[in-house]
């Protein structure tokens, strides 16, 4: 280990006024390389945070980095995964990446055909690693870390380093014969030259190993780079070859003095807010165009118009005033604009720069795939979009769903969603789309917008109030879902709270604990033990037993938040019983002094009854109540067919869904894929008997 950098004894407030010296909060061994290649894709991707989109080899090598932490990760717990698994991981981990980020070219045209070359890459890398898995297991007595994340302030050839390193490490082991190795998993097209790759893989092993010494105080021995080939050895030869570093005294002396160099002239660069970033223009990995196209912006551009982290945005914003007052003073900036159109015109199918509107984003993309529309409205919504397009006589709608993806990598949002049916707008129809946005005001809530027992649920983005009827029979009972942050707790609240408007008494089971703040409230009555909770539905079945008998209407609102977890914490079967003591016979008669004494009984604990279990007692509840008055709202963040099941769907005829993880969840809840694509913080789409299609809206927002 080398010597610990006078850095990490800084206290908070000092690491903060170091670092403002800086126009970045960290380096790592891929932005020294990225600085020593070209200096203004540094700046681009990493002072501006200008990235660009990823190539669908780039996204399959990710897939197969993700699939191998995970069977590592699963080793070092004694289980083993096989192929299929690891398949299902990387194919799952390619699903997931929004539609933006795919960069689309000549050979992948589509955001499918992207989609398809990752997934066919990395189960090609995959196969390679299972065929050849001596390469590692051989070797592994232990695997000590998986993925481990370092960021540490370490010393380099002597010299202590302002700004700590960041790393992810892959794999450490220890082998049989006890050394601690470093393993970094590489996907390759082709393998790298053997000498050359000597040169240059030291200066990345000598960064892993200061960083994990420092983070660890474990010393290693080795860093092995194992490249996978995924083109086939027409020979047989191995797809997986190992490049291993020995970290002796001697290599570690060497590759910090070589890691030093251009490690001192970035950070006198990024300590120098008027550095000039050198564009290479003979560099193959990034794109000229885009390059160029970022230099042009920055001549124009305010910081706004950039990525840049919050607390580095005023010398950012300083460096491009300095940028822009030499440049205008000097270039007329119709110039730089009309440069700047050349450069947008070569980065390959990519709207995203362009000087277009969205409509005409929308219309010039489906024109590109042989397909004919006009936007002929645009609705300002709260947290999306609608965009409402004439669709052209001859051309089919499904040709349209088909590149919803494509429409979304231009629009440079995650997804877009697409209405199933026609939408009907001053009595003409139109297909509508709907693209997230960053959310630039609250819907607040608004006592006004309460009609009778309509409770308001939200706006959608034509700015009508969507509502439950409570009054309406085809709509008695509500199921709400969504992930932690999507907003589905704040949107019961509004719920509530309209409720309480609408003079409804109110009972609220809520095993989570997240709307005590009600109890003690006029009408409001909460419980939120579990046994409290069982008590009281078993209640409210003999209440509504006894309504239904007299003949007695009342409207109640049941909320019951996480409905799910409060089942799984129900007691069942045995816990269910009631035992008493029952009479089974007599004992056999005694005898005093002489003279029988009366049999005495002979009792046994025995089960007399069941209880009905919480899980029959909302199923009746929801199955029986509607004519009494009760009206059931259920929330669960557990969008699985084992919690949203046939009887679930069937008596919860209206849904609202805010975002969920998957479009798996979307369609175990809404029975169409939408949901995983919402803006989250009360984005929601709603299903109901009352509205012929899905209609997307945002919910009240009560401080």
């Amino acid at each position: 280990m080398g010597e610990l950098s006078i850095y990490r004894s800084y206290d908070p407030d000092q690491l903060d006024n170091l670092l403002s010296n800086y126009l970045v909060d960290s380096w790592s061994y891929s932005k020294l390389n990225q600085f020593s290649r070209n200096e203004k894709a540094f700046e681009m991707i990493h002072i501006y945070g200008q990235r660009s989109k990823s190539s669908a080899s780039s996204v399959s090598g990710n897939a197969y980095h993700f699939a191998l932490d995970r069977y590592f990760t699963a080793w070092h717990e004694e289980v083993r995964f096989d192929i299929a698994d690891l398949e299902k991981f990387a194919f799952e981990y390619i699903d997931e990446r929004p539609a933006y980020i795919w960069k689309i070219q000549k050979t992948s045209p589509t955001v499918e055909d992207c989609m398809k070359k990752a997934t066919t890459v990395s189960a090609t890398l995959l196969r390679n690693f299972f065929g050849e898995l001596s390469t590692y297991e051989d070797q592994i007595a232990e695997v000590l870390y998986v993925e481990i994340y370092c960021d540490e302030f370490l010393s380099i050839n002597g010299v202590d380093i302002p700004l700590p390193c960041h790393a992810k490490i892959d794999l450490v082991i220890r082998t049989h014969d006890n050394r601690v190795v470093i393993i970094d998993h590489k996907s390759k097209a082709a393998f790298s030259d053997e000498q050359a790759i000597k040169l240059a893989i030291g200066v990345q092993a000598m960064t892993y190993v200061s960083c994990f010494e420092a983070k660890t105080g474990e010393v290693v021995d080795e860093v092995w780079f194992i490249e996978n080939k995924t083109s086939k050895n027409k020979d047989g030869s191995p797809q997986l070859a190992k490049y291993p570093v020995v970290m002796d005294k001697d290599t570690r002396r060497l590759y910090e003095a070589i890691l030093y160099e251009p490690l001192k002239r970035m950070i006198s660069a990024v300590s120098d807010p008027d550095y000039v970033y050198l564009i290479n223009d003979s560099d193959n990995f990034v794109d000229k165009a885009e390059l160029y196209d970022f230099w042009c912006k920055t001549m124009i551009a305010e910081v706004g118009d950039f990525n840049v982290s919050d607390n580095k945005k005023e010398m950012v914003s300083k460096r491009l005033k300095k940028i822009r007052d030499a440049s205008l003073g000097s270039i007329n900036p119709r110039i730089i604009k009309e440069f700047k159109k050349s450069a947008s015109d070569f980065i390959q199918y990519d709207l995203s720069d362009k000087n277009m509107t969205i409509q005409e984003k929308i219309e010039h993309v489906l024109r590109s795939f042989g397909t004919i529309v006009r936007v002929a409205h645009q609705f300002d919504g709260y947290s999306s979009n609608t965009y409402l397009l004439e669709v052209n006589a001859g051309v089919k709608v499904a040709s349209i769903q088909n590149h919803r993806l494509d429409i979304a990598n231009q629009l440079n949002v995650s997804n877009v969603r697409i209405s199933k049916d026609l939408t009907m707008y001053d009595g003409k129809s139109y297909l509508s789309i709907e693209s997230s946005k960053q959310r630039d005001r609250d819907l607040l809530f608004d006592d006004s917008d309460l009609v009778g027992l309509k409770i308001p649920i939200g706006k959608d983005n034509f700015g009508n109030v969507i509502y439950w009827d409570l009054d309406n029979h085809s709509t008695p009972h509500a199921l709400v879902g969504g992930a932690t942050g999507s907003g589905k707790s704040v949107s019961i609240r509004s719920t509530i709270e309209f409720a309480i408007l609408a003079g409804i008494r109110i009972i609220i089971l809520d095993p989570k604990f997240e709307f005590t703040s009600y109890n003690g409230v006029k009408g409001v009555t909460v419980f939120n033990e579990i046994l409290d909770i069982e008590n009281e539905m078993k209640r409210l079945v003999e209440e509504m037993n006894e309504r239904v008998k007299s003949k007695f209407v009342e409207k109640t609102l049941i909320i019951f938040d996480e409905f799910a977890d409060a089942l799984d914490q129900s007691r069942k079967g045995k816990d269910l019983e009631i035992k008493d003591l029952v009479q089974v016979g007599f004992y056999a008669p005694k005898k005093m002094m002489g003279m029988p004494m009366p049999p005495e009984p002979k009792m046994v604990m025995k089960t007399v009854d069941t209880l009905k279990s919480l899980d029959e007692n909302l199923k009746i509840l929801v199955q029986k109540s509607r004519s009494a008055g009760y009206r059931i709202m259920a929330g669960t963040q557990r969008a699985s067919v084992k919690i949203i099941n046939g009887d679930i769907k069937a008596n919860f005829p209206l849904v609202i869904c805010f975002r969920l993880p998957k479009a798996v969840d979307s369609q175990v809840m809404l029975e169409e894929p939408g949901a995983e694509s919402l803006a989250g913080f009360g984005d929601g789409l709603l299903k109901s008997p009352q509205y012929m299609d899905t209609v997307r809206f945002q919910a009240y927002y009560k401080s």
